[in-house]
């Protein structure tokens, strides 16, 4: 029995390590797979960033090259001056609409999807399934398709060239997805914690500040990041509704760049390099929270 045991001890070791050896195999292409598709991602911003950094000799040049042989910053100087687009506005005025645009829609969407996903989550009341359907039926409408009628209203409304007509509208477009999104992450929420704190004579508000809100913090802060790119994005609403120069958002200056003898690709990269800049930040800073947000609203519903 013994010699049988010694015997069959060299088989066991054979295939733990033939095992082994096939789990690092099998770890290592995927990691390869991963860096491909990694790199086929980071390609176009790369390249975006390199051009924005080349002369008009390198860009046109019928031999590409990767990083540019005399670097410049005459793009960037043509885009933050306005000289670029002919438009004899600042860089900063643009980004200065966006970022209060953005900002504020995200507040506001996000305190709307709050409160209204708590509702849903935590009351029940007659027609809760209809809102909840309804909520994906205006999901499926396309944006653009609502372009003429919001003009309309907007215009009837005397919202038209306005940037709080514009902050009601982003704001608009992210609710949907948002109350989604955390009416899951407050039903993951235990009510014997809202219990325990009214039988300590907590009051509504307090529950809310206190125990429900920290809570689902992680939950609006993916919530926000949704509206951040829906807001920061956003190019045919504002350039249909805005009419006056000074008010136009980021998205509308870059297509100032492409004029009728053609693009001019150099202050374009630049511009579009310094665009994506706001985001980049923005997502550094709450990438952790909006991980364990995500994860946390998906898993109960």
């Amino acid at each position: 029995m013994t010699s049988m045991s010694a015997r069959a001890a060299p088989g066991r070791t054979r295939a733990a390590r033939a095992a082994r050896r096939a789990k690092t195999t099998r770890r290592a292409m995927l990691n390869a797979a991963g860096l491909v598709v990694a790199l086929l991602a980071l390609f176009p911003i790369f390249w975006m960033i390199s051009t924005a950094f080349k002369p008009a000799t390198e860009i046109y040049s019928l031999t590409p090259h990767p990083l540019p042989h005399h670097p410049t910053l005459g793009n960037f100087n043509q885009v933050i001056n306005g000289q670029a687009a002919g438009m004899g506005l600042s860089f900063w005025t643009f980004a200065r609409n966006s970022l209060f645009v953005t900002v504020s829609a995200v507040v506001l969407a996000s305190a709307l999807s709050l409160l209204a996903a708590v509702a849903v989550a935590r009351f029940k009341f007659r027609l809760r399934t209809s809102f909840l359907i309804m909520l994906l039926i205006v999901q499926m409408i396309p944006a653009n398709a609502l372009v003429i009628p919001l003009f309309l209203d907007y215009r009837s409304l005397n919202l038209l060239d306005s940037l709080i007509g514009l902050i009601i509208l982003y704001a608009g477009l992210a609710l949907p997805i948002s109350i989604w999104l955390l009416r899951n992450f407050v039903a993951t929420v235990p009510r014997e914690l809202e219990e325990a704190a009214a039988l300590d004579g907590a009051g509504p508000v307090r529950i809310f500040w206190r125990i429900l809100f920290p809570l689902v913090a992680p939950g609006l802060v993916a919530v926000s990041t949704f509206a951040f790119i829906t807001a920061w994005n956003e190019f045919v609403f504002a350039l249909t509704f805005l009419s006056t120069q000074s008010k136009y958002t980021l998205p509308i200056y870059v297509q100032y760049f492409f004029g009728r003898n053609g693009a001019s690709w150099g202050p374009i990269m630049a511009a579009s390099t310094l665009y994506t800049i706001p985001p980049v930040v923005f997502f550094l800073i709450v990438q952790r929270r909006m991980i364990g947000g995500l994860v946390a609203g998906s898993v109960k519903g």
